[in-house]
């Protein structure tokens, strides 16, 4: 654990530098990554500007999940999405030789070898949109309950981490998964704009257990608005825990069947 700690941090530490060379490309995402922001808040003002509440949620709730949904995406962008996004690349073209031959995990270096700080301002704002939301509902919310949620949120990075590897994990398997990401890529789309309290039947199973992109931002928003439940709680750690379990599987049952270039 203490090697594969040092490990992680070297790499950080390379792509920094390596940044630092190429500031455009920082600020490059800053900027892209605020204006997105700002539309998406136009956007949502524009749809719930009309109405008191939605599924039972009022504005401070919207709020607060608009920017939870925010803050996991932009530590999304900053730890893993870039080092992942190739994987399928990288399997139908044989370069993930290069990791396998190393002395270290080859999933530990996809994750983290493309580190990005170009989405931190993102989760600098998306926290202040939360603590925003938290004014608005005039909730008393402690430091224990902040940790909490935090920590949540951070479960929630390794669910949407999960949930990216296995569509990515696909490609050991089949020509191309690119249907099968476009779909993922839809739903969540769908589950950043409606709340998980709007899922009922059918479509509560799917994106609750099936494809459970609708917990991501839902369960974080419950907890610290005061609503979720023990149940709900425990239900949030079962999903999560099941998931990684399941990813880190399905990548060495990939492994496994994977065609190298020298082979």
């Amino acid at each position: 654990m203490k090697n594969n700690l040092r490990f992680i941090l070297a790499l950080i530490r390379m792509k920094l530098s390596k940044m630092m060379v190429f500031r455009l490309t920082f600020f490059g995402v800053v900027f892209v990554d605020g204006t997105l922001f700002l539309m998406q808040l136009l956007m949502y003002q524009a749809i719930y500007s009309q109405v008191d509440t939605i599924g039972g949620w009022t504005r401070g709730e919207m709020i607060i999940f608009i920017g939870t949904f925010s803050l996991i995406n932009a530590l999304n962008m900053s730890i893993f999405f870039f080092g992942t996004y190739d994987i399928p690349n990288k399997i139908k073209n044989g370069d993930l030789d290069h990791y396998l031959t190393k002395p270290v995990n080859p999933l530990l270096r996809l994750t983290f070898e493309s580190v990005d700080p170009g989405s931190i301002p993102l989760a600098i704002a998306s926290i202040v949109l939360i603590l925003y939301g938290v004014k608005n509902l005039e909730i008393k919310a402690t430091p224990v309950r902040f940790i909490a949620y935090f920590l949540f949120v951070l479960l929630m990075t390794l669910l949407w981490y999960d949930l990216q590897m296995i569509v990515r994990t696909i490609p050991f398997f089949t020509i191309s998964a690119a249907n099968i990401a476009r779909m993922g890529d839809t739903v969540l789309e769908l589950c950043m704009k409606l709340p998980g309290t709007l899922f009922h039947g059918v479509y509560k199973v799917l994106f609750y257990l099936v494809l459970p992109y609708g917990i991501m931002a839902t369960i974080p928003t419950q907890f610290i608005a005061g609503q979720l439940t023990p149940l709900g709680i425990l239900y949030g750690i079962f999903i999560v825990v099941i998931f990684t379990g399941f990813t880190l599987w399905f990548w060495r049952f990939g492994l496994r069947h994977y065609k190298s270039a020298s082979s």
